[in-house]
C-alpha cells in the first residue's frame, strides 16, 4: 500500500514533468471546451454574456488573492529542497498556507461587498441587455470560492516545488469535473425543474468554481497527510539558520512577479471588456450585439482557445522548477536549454492548432454555440493572441525565475500599456475603414504580448548570454510542415460539404480536416527530424509506442 502511495507522489524530470502536466491540463481545458456546448444551450445568449461578466472578474480577484503564492510557493520549496534546507521548506510551506488564508478571505470581502460597483463599471451607460444587479448577484455567488480556491492552490505549489507533477495534474482534473457538473446539472434544475429566473440559473452556475474547489481541497490535503513522512512534514529536523521573517520576505519577493504575470491574462481580457463594450455602444451598436461581440471575445472564444493556452500553462508548471534549479546552481547552459526546449515545443504544437482553428472556426463555432458568422469570425481573429500569450507566459516566467524582476515588471506593465492604450485608437481605425471595428482590440491584443515576450528575450540574451539560435532554426523548418498543412485544409475545405447549422455535419467536417491536416503536419514534421530535435527520439517512441499499444515503433 506504501509503495502505490508513494508511485502517486512521484518525482518528474522535465520533459516528463512538462507532458504530464499538459496532458492532465489539456484534457481539464478540453472538458472545460465541451461543457459550454450544453451550458450554452441551457442559458441562451443572455445568460452567457451574465456568466462571462462574473467569470472574468472573479478570475482577477483569483489572482489577486492568491498573489502569485502557488508559484512562489513552488519556487522557494525548490530552492530550499536543492540547497537540502528541509526545515526552511516545511516553515515556508506554513507560512504560505497562513498568509493565503487571510489574502483570500480579504479577497472574498472586497469582491462581495464591491458587487455592485465592479457591475457598475463593466456595464457603463449599456441599456437593454443585463442589468447591474443581475450582474451584481452573480459577481457575489462566484466570491465564495475564494475562500477555497487559493488555499488548494499553495497545497499544489507545495507538490511542484518537489517536481512532483501527477498529483496537481489529477487534482486539477477532479476540480474541472466537479464544476462542469454543477454548472451543468445545477442551471438546468434550477430552469427547468425549479422555475428559478435566469440570474439565479447563472448564479448557481458560477457557484461551481466553490464545489470544484472544496472536493479538489480535500483530495489534496487527503494525499499530502498520506505522504509526509516523504515530504518531510513529519519527524523531527534540523534547524536551518533561515528565519521567518527572512522566508516569508523571500516568499513574498517572489510571489509578487507570479501575481503580475497571473493577473496580466485577466487585465487583457478586463480592458478588452470594458473598452470594447464602450467603443462599440458609443459607435451605436446594439446592445445585444455588443454584448455577444464582447464575451465572445473575452470569454468563450477563450473556452476554444484553452486547448492552446494549456501548453504554455503546462510547461510553465515543469519549467520553474527546472530553472530555478538551474539557476540556484548557476548552470546558465542549462537555463538556456530549458527556456529553447519549451519555445521549440510551444512553436511545434501551438502553430498548427492556431492556423488550423482559424481555417475551420464556422464548424468549431457551430460546434460549441451554433451557428454565427459573427462568432465565427471572432474566433479566427482571436486564436492568434493565444499563441502570442503562449509565448509571453513562458519568457516572462523565465525571467522571474532568474529574479529578474525588474525587467520582467517593465515588460509586463509595458504591454498591458500598449493593449489599454491602443484598443480604442485601433477600433476606431478600423471602424472607419469599414472593418470590424473589434479587430483593432485584437491587434492591440497581440501587439502588447508580442512587445512583451520580445523585451524579455532581450534582457535575458542582453544579462546572461542566452541565445535563441535553435529556436530560429525551427521556426524556418516549420514553415514547410505548416504551410502543407493549411494548404490541404483548404483544399478539403473546398471539397467536403458542409452544413453550418448541424453539429454532426460540423463534427464531421471538422474532424476529417483537421485529422488529415494533422497528419500531414506530424508526417513532413517527423521526416525532417523536427519532432525527434524537439522532443527527443526515445521519448518520442516512448510516445508513439503508448499511443499504438506497443504495436508501433520508431
Amino acid at each position: 500500500m506504501r509503495k502505490n502511495k508513494w508511485f502517486l507522489m512521484k518525482k518528474s524530470s522535465f520533459v516528463e514533468g512538462t507532458v504530464i502536466a499538459t496532458i492532465a491540463i489539456v484534457f481539464t481545458k478540453i472538458l472545460g471546451m465541451l461543457y459550454v456546448i450544453p451550458f450554452y444551450a441551457i442559458i441562451g445568449v443572455q445568460g452567457a454574456a451574465l456568466y462571462a461578466y462574473a467569470y472574468n472578474i472573479y478570475v482577477i480577484f483569483l489572482d489577486i488573492s492568491t498573489a502569485g503564492l502557488p508559484t512562489a510557493i513552488s519556487k522557494v520549496i525548490n530552492e530550499f529542497n536543492t540547497l537540502s534546507q528541509m526545515d526552511a521548506k516545511v516553515r515556508a510551506y506554513r507560512l504560505g498556507k497562513q498568509l493565503i488564508s487571510f489574502l483570500s478571505v480579504l479577497a472574498f470581502v472586497l469582491l462581495f461587498v464591491g458587487a455592485p460597483f465592479i457591475a457598475e463599471l463593466i456595464l457603463g451607460d449599456l441599456q437593454g441587455g443585463n442589468t447591474i444587479s443581475q450582474v451584481a448577484f452573480v459577481i457575489r455567488c462566484v466570491s465564495f470560492a475564494l475562500l477555497v480556491i487559493p488555499y488548494l492552490s499553495v497545497s499544489r505549489g507545495y507538490l511542484q516545488g518537489h517536481n512532483i507533477i501527477n498529483v496537481s495534474s489529477i487534482s486539477q482534473v477532479i476540480e474541472q469535473l466537479v464544476r462542469i457538473l454543477f454548472i451543468l446539472f445545477g442551471s438546468y434544475l434550477a430552469l427547468n425543474f425549479l422555475h428559478l429566473s435566469l440570474t439565479t440559473a447563472v448564479g448557481i452556475a458560477v457557484f461551481g468554481a466553490f464545489a470544484g474547489g472544496l472536493a479538489t481541497m480535500l483530495y489534496v490535503l487527503s494525499k499530502i497527510k498520506q505522504n509526509k513522512k516523504a515530504l518531510q512534514l513529519e519527524g523531527n529536523l534540523t534547524k536551518d539558520p533561515v528565519s521567518n521573517q527572512v522566508i516569508l520576505k523571500k516568499i513574498i519577493t517572489y510571489a509578487i512577479p507570479f501575481v503580475v504575470i497571473s493577473i496580466a491574462s485577466s487585465l487583457y481580457h478586463f480592458i478588452d471588456m470594458v473598452f470594447i463594450s464602450r467603443t462599440l455602444n458609443y459607435l451605436s451598436f446594439d446592445a445585444s450585439t455588443v454584448e455577444f461581440v464582447t464575451t465572445s471575445i473575452t470569454t468563450w472564444s477563450n473556452k476554444i482557445a484553452m486547448i492552446i493556452t494549456s501548453i504554455a500553462m503546462g510547461m510553465s508548471i515543469s519549467l520553474i522548477p527546472n530553472i530555478v534549479e538551474a539557476f540556484t546552481l548557476k548552470k546558465w547552459n542549462i537555463v538556456n536549454f530549458k527556456l529553447n526546449k519549451a519555445l521549440e515545443i510551444l512553436f511545434v504544437v501551438c502553430l498548427p492548432m492556431a492556423f488550423g482553428l482559424s481555417l475551420l472556426s464556422k464548424g468549431v463555432w457551430s460546434i460549441f454555440f451554433g451557428y454565427s458568422e459573427l462568432g465565427a469570425k471572432i474566433l479566427a481573429i482571436f486564436i492568434f493572441p493565444t499563441v502570442l500569450y503562449n509565448l509571453y507566459t513562458i519568457t516572462s516566467t523565465t525571467l522571474q525565475s532568474v529574479n529578474k524582476f525588474k525587467a520582467f515588471y517593465f515588460v509586463t506593465i509595458l504591454g498591458l500599456f500598449l493593449n489599454a492604450i491602443l484598443d480604442v485608437p485601433l477600433m476606431l481605425l478600423f471602424h472607419s475603414l469599414h472593418w470590424d471595428a473589434w479587430i483593432g482590440a485584437g491587434i492591440a491584443t497581440m501587439i502588447g504580448y508580442f512587445v512583451s515576450s520580445v523585451l524579455a528575450l532581450y534582457f535575458l540574451k542582453k544579462d546572461h548570454g542566452l541565445v535563441y539560435k535553435r529556436v530560429f532554426i525551427l521556426l524556418g523548418k516549420l514553415m514547410v510542415p505548416l504551410v502543407s498543412m493549411i494548404v490541404v485544409v483548404l483544399c478539403l475545405k473546398w471539397l467536403i460539404p458542409v452544413s453550418y447549422v448541424s453539429r454532426v455535419s460540423c463534427i464531421f467536417y471538422v474532424g476529417v480536416i483537421s485529422l488529415a491536416g494533422a497528419i500531414v503536419y506530424l508526417f513532413i514534421c517527423y521526416k525532417m527530424g523536427i519532432l525527434s530535435d524537439v522532443f527527443g527520439e526515445k521519448y518520442l517512441n516512448e510516445i508513439i509506442k503508448k499511443l499504438t499499444f506497443g504495436k508501433i515503433s520508431l
